[in-house]
């Protein structure tokens, strides 16, 4: 019982409220995958060519940061539920990947689509206000309040960093090519509209963006929750919830 106890009552002296735990930690990451679902549900609720393509819905890479987004607070609500440091250390992992692939998702979308919408989403294909809210802002403002209120800081650093951020960049590229082979079209309009030098600037670009958002985040933990005042490097043991 004193084990149980220590375990639940016990964080990183930065992180903001308690988790893992049975209360706003279990209620935040519940919200977070019912909004998930939500998105998930509107792709079958009212389908397109995509749905009977190669790749399905997994040629975009907001479904891609979705799926990963839901990981992420599937093993948080486990987590939760169970009070394990172990579920709970896989769920900031995958937050290191998860948060900033999502702040990328969403600059990217609404910043292109302030230019034009159609270079992202093609006129066949009709989204809702509050679909685009589920698809492209809501797994990036969930996971930002999952980073600064329930989790420890990252460990990871700017090297790291940019190799994870430049193999999903690849991996994605040759995944939409991949599908474009057997499709015969793209999922986002704007990449038929390049060259392949040019989608490779592009696709460089997104990476060094979501380097850029894993230093936006990790100085946003910093200015709202403080630095760790430690010598030696952070470890994964860093991550735990007790």
């Amino acid at each position: 019982m004193e084990t149980v106890t220590n375990s639940i009552t016990s964080r990183h002296p930065l992180q903001r409220m308690q988790s893992p735990g049975r209360g706003i930690s279990a209620l935040l990451h519940t919200l977070g995958l019912i909004s998930f679902s939500l998105s998930y549900k509107y792709l079958f609720d009212f389908p397109s060519m995509i749905n009977d393509s190669y790749g399905w819905h997994f040629q975009y890479l907001t479904i891609i940061g979705l799926t990963i987004a839901a990981l992420t607070f599937a093993f948080g609500l486990l987590a939760d539920i169970t009070l394990s440091s172990s579920l709970f250390r896989i769920k900031n992992t995958l937050a290191m990947c998860s948060a900033p692939l999502e702040v990328l998702i969403s600059v990217l979308y609404w910043g292109i689509s302030a230019v034009d919408k159609s270079l992202l989403v093609p006129p066949e294909i009709e989204l809702s206000p509050w679909a685009d809210v589920g698809f492209h802002a809501m797994p990036s403002i969930l996971l930002a309040i999952d980073l600064l209120f329930l989790s420890p800081p990252w460990s990871i650093k700017a090297a790291p960093a940019m190799a994870l951020s430049f193999t999903l960049a690849v991996s994605y590229w040759a995944w939409v090519e991949q599908c474009f082979r057997n499709n015969g079209f793209y999922p986002y309009p704007i990449f038929g509209q390049l060259d392949t030098t040019q989608r490779a600037a592009l696709f460089t670009g997104a990476a060094a963006l979501m380097t850029g958002s894993t230093t936006v985040l990790q100085k946003a933990y910093q200015s709202f929750n403080g630095i760790e005042q430690r010598k030696g490097r952070a470890t994964p043991a860093n991550m735990k919830g007790q």
